[in-house]
């Protein structure tokens, strides 16, 4: 559902964390928001925004809730890959490839923008820093991705959700979209399990491990992370990876 520009206050998160990747200009900031006021959308949870095989001729923000890319294979088996966030670009340069080879799906009610791909392709044209900002924003989703490879190949159940645990917080921080040491988490048990590749009942019992050892809460939606530095070493937690966010 296309919402009307008068919700210009959406595109903050994607001003921000770009802003960190990249600083942009006065005039970069405001090209962009343009091209994000004049493709806002909305839509439900539990909406297909694509599925895989369908062509792809935008590129997405995402610019409040949240979004997930996931494959399923024929016996419905379902494997979430990803979690998209606030402020984070939904299939940047996806449309270069003759169709998508994931489906992409959200978690809650979400808004998003579209930007098609001629338009897009004159955004990044006419700054550098926008173009590096974006170019920035696919390697650091690269980097995402090898770590939930690892994720899955390496790490024990215990490992897996408090690594996840602790990118979401990394991951919102940057748009402000933490408070303290808590952070929105609205995913339901059955989501978190396919992205952790665990069944409900092994997540359920990893969870409550995790909050009998009082690192964690995790209640109506609302994660609280009780010790950071605690939470990952127990999830072998990478230093590196994350590092796109850094301003030396």
């Amino acid at each position: 559902m296309r919402v009307q520009g008068s919700e210009a206050g959406l595109a903050q998160a994607v001003i921000r964390r770009f802003n960190i990747l990249r600083p942009l200009s006065v005039e970069a900031i405001a090209a962009l928001e343009q091209a994000i006021l004049e493709g806002l959308f909305r839509a439900g949870a539990g909406e297909d925004l694509t599925a895989e095989g369908e062509p792809v001729d935008s590129v997405r923000l995402l610019l409040s809730g949240w979004l997930f890319r996931h494959k399923t294979l024929e016996d419905g088996r379902r494997q979430i890959v990803n979690f998209v966030l606030p402020g984070e670009t939904c299939d940047a340069y996806a449309y270069l490839l003759k169709t998508l080879d994931h489906s992409v799906t959200t978690a809650t009610s979400v808004a998003y923008a579209e930007i098609k791909r001629a338009r897009f392709e004159k955004l990044i044209a006419s700054d550098r820093s926008l173009a590096e900002a974006f170019m920035c924003e696919t390697l650091l989703g690269s980097a995402i991705q090898r770590e939930w490879a690892i994720n899955l190949g390496r790490r024990a159940a215990l490992e897996r959700v408090a690594h996840l645990f602790c990118e979401v917080y990394e991951r919102l921080r940057p748009v402000g979209l933490v408070d303290g040491n808590s952070c929105s988490f609205p995913v339901t048990q059955m989501d978190l399990a396919d992205a952790t590749g665990l069944s409900v009942v092994h997540l359920n019992r990893t969870i409550q491990e995790l909050r009998a050892s009082g690192l964690i809460t995790l209640r109506e939606r609302t994660l609280t992370i009780n010790d950071l530095d605690a939470l990952k070493n127990a999830a072998l937690v990478s230093p590196n990876y994350l590092q796109a966010y850094r301003r030396d």
